[in-house]
């Protein structure tokens, strides 16, 4: 294979790439601070832990779960996590990418059924996964 197909095809992804974050920049909800975020972590590990253990959930989305979290752990980043601020730009944007989707699938309302957080944080992830909550 050529290299200019490879050069290439790197060059289309990163922009791709660049794409999805634009506009999850454009698209992110106001108000709503990283250390607020970082609180409602564990919440959210919890929550994507039951939809994974529940085997009445539809297998794309257990199987989108488990992706997301391989990349997460993943060592292999199109950002490296070193980078200061954007390094884990990249994990975050797949995070929020495969809850949508689990949203999408699942209902705002099952998701709500299986929080184990405050009422707040909840409110807070729904608006970050783009619903009234």
């Amino acid at each position: 294979m050529d290299a200019r197909w490879i050069v290439g095809i790197a060059v289309a992804l990163l922009v791709l790439w660049a794409g999805v974050l634009l506009l999850l920049w454009l698209t992110r909800p106001r108000g709503v601070a990283t250390r607020d975020l970082l609180r409602v972590l564990p919440d959210v590990l919890r929550l994507g832990r039951s939809i994974v253990a529940d085997r009445s959930v539809p297998l794309d989305v257990r199987l989108a779960l488990i992706g997301a979290l391989v990349w997460i752990v993943s060592p292999i980043d199109l950002i490296p996590e070193f980078i200061p601020v954007i390094g884990p730009l990249d994990d975050v944007v797949v995070a929020i990418l495969v809850l949508r989707y689990a949203r999408r699938r699942l209902g705002i309302g099952e998701l709500r059924r299986r929080w184990s957080g405050t009422d707040d944080g909840f409110r807070m992830v729904s608006r970050l996964l783009g619903s009234g909550g």
